[in-house]
């Protein structure tokens, strides 16, 4: 193990050119020695200010024609919301002073591009200040090929009914001879990065985010975050970096690792990723997110001296990685988001959906919260 980074490979992280020969060699760095560099690394990024969106998660149906081997939200007669309750959802978010609804389902048979598009425009309608972030790639594609429409016209659509952006999730790992084990049936990498391009050239922005700790090695690992730049560099359009650590409870990829001694990502293998993350992404993307559904506070806290800058979303309710054996909760308020960002020695910010911090302050500056909100509407 190195105790050191090579001087050379450094000054190609500083700038923004990190190979996967390079990523690779990082690995054999002593671990805390490659925190401290991604720590440097974000700091350079963004400083001391580590942020947080005031949301709620909506998973407006539990069915889903997929087969992806990692799930354990499906259920074969599960519930569909119908858009009056969505909307009850959605008022409760309201209420509580979240700016953005984050909506994504499971794929029902025979939805077409009206399914999406009417829970776009219903929520637009009562709430036109709420930023509404939804609908994988996978759902995208999916629409698409139910309704024999280009993925082109349904990013049009959905945007003209109210998409202000779009999760980056569905990824897992970009590589298919991962996909065709982990989740056939879905969209295969060539197929993901078509919608994420064609969303960024509609004027759609999008996260990105990662699957890992399942069947991947770290090569897979690196191809995935080396697609993601890539992408970046193409259109600029990716807001943030989302690790993901599989959830091994409760689902068919997860009871063959249990059988065969192997478990969760370590402690160490998390806080790697972030680190990398933090190192690949330098000059392209600024933000790295940490779950604390599926890290727990605790550890999501310390990835902010690891790399990551964004402790995602209070959520309000959440139902996957809950559905996959995560214990940590399903939502946390402001202030306890705000007391773990200072526990990390960090300055905390409330963000919008696109990082926007000033216009949040302002916002709180110039307007008054009804009576019962306790936070400012994004508007």
């Amino acid at each position: 193990m190195m105790s050191k980074i090579d001087e050379e490979l450094a000054e190609r992280a500083y700038n923004g050119r990190t190979s996967s020969e390079d990523a690779l060699l990082l690995l054999d760095v002593e671990p805390f020695e490659l925190f401290r560099f991604a720590d440097n690394l974000r700091y350079e990024t963004v400083g001391d200010i580590a942020t947080y969106v005031v949301n709620r998660n909506i998973n407006f149906t539990n069915r889903c024609i997929g087969s992806c081997g990692f799930c354990a939200f499906k259920e074969k007669n599960g519930y569909i919301l119908k858009n009056e309750e969505i909307l009850a959802k959605v008022e409760e978010a309201h209420k509580a002073g979240a700016t953005e609804v984050c909506i994504q389902g499971g794929l029902l048979p025979n939805a077409g591009l009206e399914l999406y598009t009417g829970i776009l425009e219903a929520v637009k309608e009562e709430y036109p200040s709420i930023h509404i972030h939804a609908f994988s790639p996978m759902e995208v594609y999916h629409a698409a090929r139910t309704s024999d429409m280009s993925i082109k016209h349904v990013l049009r659509e959905l945007k003209k009914s109210g998409l202000g952006t779009m999760p980056g999730t569905a990824a897992e790992i970009l590589c298919d001879h991962i996909r065709k084990e982990l989740c056939p049936g879905k969209l295969l990498t060539a197929e993901w990065v078509d919608v994420i391009t064609s969303a960024h050239r509609t004027g759609i922005r999008t996260t990105a985010t990662m699957m890992y700790g399942h069947i991947e090695s770290w090569q897979d690992r690196i191809e995935h975050m080396m697609i993601i730049r890539d992408i970046q560099k193409d259109t600029g359009g990716i807001t943030e970096f989302v690790p993901l650590p599989f959830m091994p409870h409760n689902n068919p990829i997860g009871k063959k690792m249990n059988g065969e001694g192997r478990y969760a990502s370590t402690g160490i293998d998390d806080l790697k990723v972030y680190a990398l993350s933090r190192i690949v992404f330098h000059s392209h993307i600024n933000n790295i997110q940490a779950s604390w559904v599926k890290l727990g506070k605790k550890l999501a806290q310390i990835t902010l001296s690891c790399g990551a800058n964004d402790l995602g979303g209070t959520l309000m309710e959440e139902s996957i990685s809950t559905a996959a054996g995560a214990n940590n909760g399903t939502s946390i308020s402001v202030q306890e988001l705000e007391w773990m960002i200072k526990g990390a020695n960090r300055i905390p910010k409330q963000r919008t959906t696109l990082y926007d911090i000033d216009k949040i302050e302002k916002t709180s500056f110039s307007n008054s919260p009804r009576e019962g909100d306790n936070a400012v509407i994004y508007s």
